[in-house]
Order: structure tokens, then sequence, then C-alpha cells
């Protein structure tokens, strides 16, 4: 008798806990970062979502098309104490299981791009600089990897500001 007690209890007590774990991951937004190529504004959005906000965000990144992980977006993320260099560059179609309750497009050209999602999911377009088109301008290293800089560190505000960002959008 006493072993089935423990045993109902062992059950009740996971069941309660996996729960809360699903619960909890049901109530996390969904959200895709958007743009041509998905090598590095969609990326370091990504990696600072998961990173600030994965209690509540559950964040992707995919382009339009595919250009590979940029070099420079990986080392001035790794700066800020994110590593993306495991992230892969992805096409939106390896998506498009997932249902998504928000898509930002971070460039102009996926904004203009955008295909229609079905549902739920709402297209907002919050539009950074592209840090390769800056760095061209550049005279070395260090102020090309300053346009980098910049960027991440105008998107990391941006994460900072979800998901309040969706209410505010709202009003």
């Amino acid at each position: 008798m006493l072993q089935v007690f423990i045993s109902l209890r062992l059950y009740d007590t996971f069941f309660h806990r996996f729960g809360r774990i699903m619960q909890t991951q049901k109530q996390k937004i969904k959200i895709l970062f958007l743009c041509t190529g998905n090598s590095c504004r969609s990326q370091m959005a990504e990696g600072w979502a998961r990173h600030l906000k994965g209690d509540v965000i559950e964040a992707y990144s995919a382009g339009i098309e595919t250009h590979g992980l940029n070099p420079n977006a990986v080392r001035v993320m790794a700066e800020a104490g994110i590593d993306i260099s495991s992230h892969k560059s992805k096409h939106l179609d390896d998506l498009k299981e997932i249902g998504f309750d928000y898509v930002i497009t971070v460039c102009d050209h996926a904004n203009e791009s955008c295909p229609m999602f079905p549902g739920k999911t709402k297209v907002v377009h919050v539009g950074f600089d592209d840090p390769p088109r800056l760095a061209k301008e550049a005279e070395t290293e260090e102020d090309a990897l300053n346009c980098y800089r910049s960027v991440r560190d105008e998107i990391k505000a941006f994460v900072q500001k979800m998901p309040d960002f969706f209410q505010e959008k709202k009003q």
C-alpha cells in the first residue's frame, strides 16, 4: 500500500511539474526575425532574444534567401557575450510549420518581400541599417566592426523592449 502511495505521489509530482513546464512553453511568444539573407541582423536579433528574453520569447530567424552566417556578426555578438556561431542561415520555408505570433522584418527588402502568414501571425517592420553596407566605407577593420557593433547595440535595445513593444504597437 505504501509503495502504491509513493508511486501515485511521484506520478502526481511529475505531471504537476511537467504540466507547469508545458504551460510556460505555451505562454512564450513565437517570434520570427526576418531579413534578406539571414546572415547578420536577423541572426543578431535571434541571439539577443534568446539571451535576454528566452523566458518569454521563443525566437527564430530566417531569410527570404540564405547567404550564410556573417563572421563579423558572430564576432561582435561574441564580444557582447552571445555565441551565435552555431546558428545556420535558414530560408523562410525551413520554418513554415511553425505558427508564429509575430514576424519582425528587420530590413526593408524583407518587409517589401514578406509573404502572407496564415492565422493570427502579425507582421511588424522594425528596420535596422545593414552592417556590411555601412562597413564598405570603413577605412580600417576596427571602423568596419564599429558599424556592426552599432547595429548590434540598436537591436539589443529593441529586443530589451519586448514583449511590451507589441502592446505599444496595438495602441
